[in-house]
């Protein structure tokens, strides 16, 4: 099942590529195929529970992957950047799906609020913590982080989305903000979602008020002892998990 597929590699998702990704796609293509791991890739897929196929390229390879791919191919306009990022999502293996979100954060000043319609698209196709978690922090997050004023009623829809991982993606977008974190979006997410019965739901707001218990702990431990009554007991285990008594 799983030599003949990556030994000789499929080739991309499209057969014909022009553009920005004419180069990009063949180039990083033929170096997943070279770090190929028959043994790894069935481990990986199930490790992930996934039917999504694996070259079984781990995490190291993935990186030198991405190294050479950027000092080829890096992007030096949004449009560009964007037109990388979609079709890099759009090849099946996994870890074509872990170099478009890597691509993704390569220039800060395109994590805006005018590519979130992107972010989403990669929250709501990607529908696993693997994927969904760091669009949530690192995409989503730092460009609620910079535009507050336009994002914040954003996420405060995302909270009543019918997809659950919109729903955590809302939930886990100050997971980085630290001092920066808005106390009364996170707080109202929690409150908001605590009555959810998911493992996706409460594992997100136990993780998100840990993670600004860090830097407000006292500002967690009043939620969590005002909030005991609606608050999972997975959530308050996760949000509690580091603070002292």
């Amino acid at each position: 099942m799983w030599g003949c597929p990556y030994r000789h590699g499929p080739g991309p998702r499209r057969a014909n590529y022009t553009g920005p990704t004419m180069a990009l796609i063949p180039f990083i293509q033929s170096r997943l195929q070279a770090a190929a791991n028959l043994i790894d890739a069935p481990i990986m897929q199930a490790y992930m529970k996934t039917d999504m196929p694996f070259y079984g390229v781990k995490k190291p390879g993935r990186t030198q992957i991405f190294r050479e791919a950027k000092a080829e191919f890096k992007p030096t306009d949004q449009a560009t950047w964007r037109a990388q990022v979609q079709d890099l999502w759009a090849q099946p293996e996994r870890e074509w799906k872990y170099l478009a979100l890597s691509w993704a954060r390569l220039n800060k000043r395109w994590i805006t609020a005018d590519n979130l319609d992107l972010f989403e698209q990669l929250v709501r196709e990607g529908a696993w913590w693997d994927l969904v978690d760091e669009t949530a922090a690192h995409l989503v997050g730092k460009a609620l982080a910079t535009e507050r004023d336009t994002l914040t009623p954003v996420m405060r829809r995302w909270l009543t989305d019918d997809d659950v991982w919109i729903r955590r993606a809302a939930i886990l977008s100050q997971l980085t903000h630290k001092a920066d974190t808005d106390p009364e979006l996170l707080f109202d997410a929690c409150r908001d979602l605590a009555h959810e019965t998911s493992f996706w739901i409460r594992k997100a707001i136990g993780w998100a008020l840990r993670e600004y218990g860090k830097t407000d702990p006292d500002a967690v431990r009043a939620f969590v002892a005002e909030n005991e009554g609606r608050l999972s007991g997975l959530s308050r285990r996760e949000a509690l998990k580091r603070l002292q008594p």
